[in-house]
């Protein structure tokens, strides 16, 4: 988009991986190994995984096979993930992005258990919000609303007071279906239809405003 939008917004919910963690390398090799063990093509694969809590993905990859091996493989792969963060970094502007939030409501809604979501944080060097809403919060996974729902119930805001930050097709759905404005970030997002898109978050400026809201300007 070259126009610069603009959102009000009472709080924000944040997606972490694309979103705010660039961590397209681990996911890429882990999933990569998975799609060869399965004898899955790996670039069908990546089409599904993003957004997704890695069971949720197996499901619909290996439709016939029982949800007990689904989630046990799942905590097999998500131990994998949590001891690799070899090219994880932040999305530009992630940083400063986050540093303007103080003060306003926000919280991370992702796919990701709490150690998982805590160590790609960590290794991109940036804070963790108060008010997480992680894999082991919710009991569907993306594009099912619940986590985007019970994020803004955290923060005691209406779901239409709230602005969704997400990359994954399934991370955008959740988010409309949670009847929140989305804003897309990186290239994923704009196959998606999120109701703005930018390359990162340098392409956003934070103005909290004196009466509790904030003013996202986004462009």
């Amino acid at each position: 988009m070259t126009a610069t939008a603009v959102f009000t917004a009472r709080a924000l919910l944040l997606d972490m991986d694309g979103t705010l963690v660039d961590s397209n390398a681990v996911v890429e090799r882990i999933w990569r190994r998975w799609a060869d063990r399965h004898g899955l093509d790996g670039d069908e694969v990546m089409k599904v995984v993003h957004g997704r809590q890695g069971h949720a993905s197996m499901a619909l990859l290996l439709p016939d096979r029982p949800a007990e091996r689904n989630h046990a493989e799942n905590a097999r792969m998500l131990a994998e993930e949590t001891s690799d963060m070899d090219g994880v970094v932040p999305v530009p502007g992630a940083p400063e992005f986050l540093a303007a939030l103080r003060g306003v409501p926000h919280a991370l809604v992702t796919s990701a258990d709490v150690a998982l979501s805590t160590a790609r944080m960590a290794a991109a060097g940036l804070g963790l919000p108060d008010v997480r809403v992680t894999a082991e919060s919710v009991g569907a996974s993306k594009p099912d609303p619940e986590g985007f729902l019970k994020g803004a119930a955290e923060l005691g805001v209406a779901p239409a007071d709230c602005v969704v930050f997400e990359d994954s097709g399934a991370g955008i759905a959740a988010g409309r279906a949670a009847g929140m404005r989305v804003i897309g970030i990186g290239p994923r997002a704009a196959q998606h239809g999120p109701d703005a898109v930018v390359p990162d978050l340098t392409r956003v400026r934070v103005e909290p405003v004196t009466d509790g809201t904030v003013r996202l300007h986004v462009g």
